[in-house]
């Protein structure tokens, strides 16, 4: 990627990219941004995806060839924010084999009986690959925050469980993202922050289209009846473990086109600092290809 583009992207997401969250506050943020695209603008960033989509692409294949590096998007959101579907229109154009998704809901009885990180170490994605988790362990010090009652199901030793659980769980999460980043694993961490407004919106559309009707659960709507305290676990989860090496981009969520934008640009400029080339052929890989080269042709005459 040429400097000037480069630098245009960078411009473009300083305002979603939180790289220190001390001073984080979630009503800066609005929901309904586009950084100045209109309307009329729509398809211009749906051409602007498309590149990123193809650039990707192409990355991916870098990416999977040099065998180095592994990279890691973790997606968090109230429900209807379009998790799905960004992470449907962002990875398009990559090669199934170069990505693997990860969803997870309620933890099993399994689950359960590990520590909380245990179920998403396990889907970690190896070198050369995109792991993508729609939600993950920071559903730890969110729902778990907001609904505690949770809390006493992870068998936890009572005095482990304590008032501090909160800040030690934020701890142990910067502690395992340094040390993965650490290991050449790249992490973007995306809060898709729609509106309260938007999501009533979102959720009527699914009750009165037929075809969507199995994505509404009466869960989603009670789940409403606690905005304030989830949008004030997202403000402490974003403000305690948005760092340099793991980034939260908070993405402005209520038009899903400026959404899928700033993911993909997210995306390209974190690969594009990996520098990713194809493997370079050595003198014995060289001499290899070319008596394959001879083999071939000679069994062709």
């Amino acid at each position: 990627m040429d400097k000037a583009r480069k630098k245009r992207i960078q411009e473009f997401l300083e305002p979603y990219r939180i790289s220190q969250g001390k001073e984080f506050r979630l009503k800066d943020h609005d929901p309904a941004d586009t950084r100045g695209f209109t309307s009329e603008d729509k398809g211009e960033a749906k051409e602007l995806l498309t590149r990123g989509v193809e650039w990707l692409a192409e990355a991916q294949g870098k990416l999977y060839a040099q065998d180095r590096w592994s990279v890691l998007l973790v997606f968090q959101a109230m429900d209807a924010a379009g998790k799905d579907g960004t992470i449907k229109h962002v990875m398009s154009g990559i090669n199934p084999q170069g990505v693997q998704v990860s969803s997870f809901k309620a933890p099993s009885s399994e689950d359960l009986d590990h520590d909380f990180m245990w179920r998403c170490m396990k889907a970690l994605p190896e070198r050369g690959r995109i792991g993508i988790f729609n939600r993950s362990y920071y559903e730890e010090v969110l729902v778990v925050k907001v609904h505690e009652a949770l809390l006493a199901k992870q068998q936890l030793p009572p005095e482990l469980a304590g008032k501090k659980i909160w800040e030690q769980r934020y701890e142990d999460i910067v502690a395992i993202e340094r040390y993965l980043a650490r290991n050449g694993t790249v992490i973007l961490k995306f809060f898709l922050n729609l509106s309260r407004d938007e999501q009533k919106k979102r959720f009527l559309e699914r009750l009165d289209n037929p075809d969507k009707n199995w994505k509404f659960s009466t869960a989603d709507a009670k789940e409403r009846g606690h905005w304030k305290a989830y949008m004030a676990a997202y403000e402490a989860m974003i403000r305690n473990t948005a760092r340099k090496h793991a980034p939260w981009y908070v993405v402005p969520a209520d038009n899903k086109w400026f959404a899928r934008l700033v993911v993909a640009l997210a995306v390209v400029d974190a690969m594009d600092d990996l520098d990713l080339r194809y493997p370079k052929v050595g003198p014995e890989k060289k001499k290899e290809l070319e008596a394959a080269r001879q083999l071939l042709t000679a069994n062709e005459k």
